[in-house]
């Protein structure tokens, strides 16, 4: 096992799956280079990589195991398919280095429990996508909510419905095999952002069916292809937090059109709608008892950040020894809520969940672009 090389900013970052999201983090990170900075990447197909490094000015291009024997890098950032989150973060781990991966953090409760004990057996940093729950929309709900601005939450809904992938993806046949499915797609974004604001969940139940058994792609390189459905596309989950509010969920890949809100949450004295938990900021209005109608409200947080800040985020807590807001616990927490419901819909019974997680701390406001504390 390598050693763990260092814990002083800027934590190096190795880079590990050069697709279409990498542009993101390379882009996105660069305003906290003095935090952490991405020194070298790596990629099944060498040639994507390079161009990627290329863009993006990385000196270092190597396989996968070069990077994971690299003394000089100490945090790998997993940006694999799903299918290959948790193989990469155990190499990553056992390699002596901190990880941060893309969403799902695994497949299931159980995979992605071992890899938080290997974590802690290492004393190893572990963090996961989404991090757009640290981007002004989500962080202006959570505050709203924590003043009592609609005073004691009661209910909320949040629902992600659209016809699927195929009419846009490149590749997008991984999104209805297993791991993918609307739930474990986007469901982290809607899960995360509940938990974010109203802590963590106690028990769920649901229900799931597959609408089309087959789907037919659309878009370019791939256009006339088949996919075979392996996962539900409509998914409907009822969830009960550990503070007594109940939220209806429901994410598809089957719905054609709708006008359903993205979330919402309900309290005593008012409601509030909050931006698409897939950016990081967005509008968020509340109605207060009284007024005749929504009011749009100032975000209090930067909104300029972008995938990546959670990396940056966790590079300040591993020098400062202290917690992180992207955690592996709360991503945990959201596989447990996802793989949950699924089973519910298999077995028609409502279920428990095994994990818990802490509440995200708040960000600070007023920080500015590239800042953190």
């Amino acid at each position: 096992m390598a050693k763990i090389i260092s814990s002083k900013l800027p934590i190096r970052i190795g880079l590990i799956g050069c697709g279409a999201i990498s542009d993101a983090y390379f882009a996105n990170m660069a305003p906290y280079a003095s935090y952490a900075r991405i020194v070298a990447c790596a990629d099944l197909n060498p040639k994507q990589a390079a161009a990627k490094a290329e863009k993006h000015g990385v000196a270092k291009v190597c396989s996968v195991a070069e990077l994971l024997d690299d003394d000089e890098v100490d945090l790998v950032l997993n940006l694999t398919i799903p299918q290959a989150h948790v193989e990469i973060n155990f190499a990553s781990l056992r390699a002596g280095k901190h990880v941060y991966c893309e969403k799902p953090f695994s497949l299931t409760t159980a995979e992605g429990r071992k890899v938080l004990e290997e974590a802690r057996k290492l004393r190893l940093y572990v963090g996961c996508a989404p991090d757009t729950v640290l981007g002004g929309g989500i962080q202006t709900c959570r505050k709203l909510i924590a003043d009592g601005e609609i005073g004691r939450p009661l209910a909320a809904t949040a629902n992600m419905v659209c016809h699927g992938h195929e009419s846009w993806h490149p590749s997008p046949a991984f999104y209805y095999h297993k791991g993918g499915g609307p739930l474990f797609d986007m469901g982290p974004y809607y899960l995360t952002a509940l938990v974010t604001m109203l802590g963590a969940v106690k028990r769920v139940a649901g229900f799931s069916l597959t609408g089309f058994r087959e789907r037919v792609i659309t878009s370019q390189p791939l256009q006339g292809k088949k996919i075979k459905v392996e996962t539900p596309t409509h998914i409907t989950g009822l969830l009960e937090f550990a503070s007594g509010v109940q939220v209806t969920l429901t994410m598809s890949f089957d719905v054609w059109k709708h006008s359903l809100p993205l979330m919402e949450v309900y309290g005593t004295e008012g409601s509030l709608s909050c931006p698409d938990p897939n950016t990081f900021g967005g509008a968020v209005r509340v109605f207060r008892k009284g007024d005749e109608d929504w009011s749009d409200v100032p975000l209090a947080f930067e909104d300029k950040v972008g995938r990546g800040y959670g990396v940056a985020e966790m590079a300040v807590a591993i020098t400062k020894e202290r917690l992180h807001r992207a955690s592996g616990e709360l991503a945990l927490h959201v596989v447990d809520i996802m793989e949950s419901i699924l089973r519910s819909g298999e077995t028609g019974r409502a279920i428990t969940l095994k994990t818990t997680c802490r509440q995200p701390a708040a960000i600070p406001a007023g920080l500015a672009l590239g800042e953190l504390k």
